[in-house]
């Protein structure tokens, strides 16, 4: 079995005024490991248990040019033993941006697909494209999500010894939602934060829990109210959170998915949208490692 670390800590989070016996706590998945960090070894794990069992020797995924997930699996190939393909959306820059340069010196050879196929990357004809350019290797989809994402991601809260009336989290692909849903049981309701525009990520949680054999469970519900324009847009209000949330709590986000998490988790507080007495867990789900290629990329806005 892959393992890296025991389980992340919680701890609780300032907040201003406690309004009406609220209590905010946050998982601290971004301390699981300096590159392995946050959902994306939970979602890599079984995957990574499933490629040895079936001999493979090569993990070949996809991603943008700042994909964590594109960072996650050059990580996981170099500490497991295996060698890995990264193949990014659009064109070649050079010099590489922080994301894939760390990539490139643990050992991930990236390849870069125009856009047009890239959208056709799930079907069958650039798939075996894939195979007879690279020979044999295991298929990590982009972002990760598959059944044995969500197997793993069930395991963010399986352990959890405390109860929590709401669990928040980020969603992307809504797969870290969906395990967390599933590990949960009933036990608490769940919130995802969409951090993309659109309400199609009700029909992906739906179809991973049921995949999962989970679809009855319906304690949760996805919030579209914080993307911020879409995808890896900002503005300065969202800016300033991220750096005074660090300053008071000494917890870094940042913000294509956990500062909007946790700036929506803020904002529903104040709105009185949380019962009086309520205990909420909020997933850290890692991706730090982004802030590196932000910085670069629109100045040094997020403290670090």
């Amino acid at each position: 079995m892959f393992t890296l670390a025991s389980e992340p800590l919680i701890q609780e989070i300032k907040l201003d005024e406690k309004p009406k016996g609220i209590r905010l706590f946050v998982k601290r998945e971004d301390l699981i490991h300096p590159i392995l960090s946050g959902n994306k070894w939970r979602k890599l794990k079984y995957n990574l248990e499933q490629a040895k069992k079936e001999g493979h020797k090569v993990l070949l995924t996809f991603g943008g040019a700042y994909s964590n997930h594109i960072h996650a699996v050059a990580g996981a190939a170099r500490q497991f033993g295996f060698r890995s393909i990264g193949i990014i959306r659009g064109e070649e820059h050079l010099p590489l941006n922080p994301t894939l340069k760390q990539a490139a010196e643990m050992g991930m050879a990236l390849f870069y697909m125009d856009r047009r196929t890239y959208r056709q990357k799930q079907t069958k004809e650039v798939i075996n494209d894939l195979r007879e350019l690279f020979g044999d290797f295991y298929l990590v989809p982009e972002g990760g999500t598959n059944e044995l994402a969500i197997k793993g991601a069930a395991e963010i809260v399986a352990g959890l010894a405390d109860n929590y009336d709401y669990v928040v989290v980020a969603c992307g692909t809504g797969g870290t939602a969906s395990g967390i849903i599933a590990g949960l049981e009933g036990r608490s309701e769940v919130i995802g934060f969409s951090v993309l525009k659109g309400d199609f990520l009700e029909q992906e949680v739906d179809h991973w829990l049921s995949k999962a054999g989970k679809q009855e469970l319906a304690n949760w519900s996805i919030n579209t109210d914080y993307h911020f324009g879409g995808y890896a847009k900002f503005n300065d209000t969202l800016i300033h959170f991220i750096n005074d949330f660090k300053e008071r709590n000494k917890v870094p986000l940042e913000p294509i998915y956990t500062g909007k998490m946790m700036f929506g988790t803020f904002d529903l507080i104040e709105k009185g949208y949380f019962p009086a007495g309520s205990r909420i867990l909020a997933i850290h789900t890692g991706g730090l490692q982004g802030i590196r290629g932000f910085n670069q990329r629109f100045g040094k806005m997020i403290n670090v």
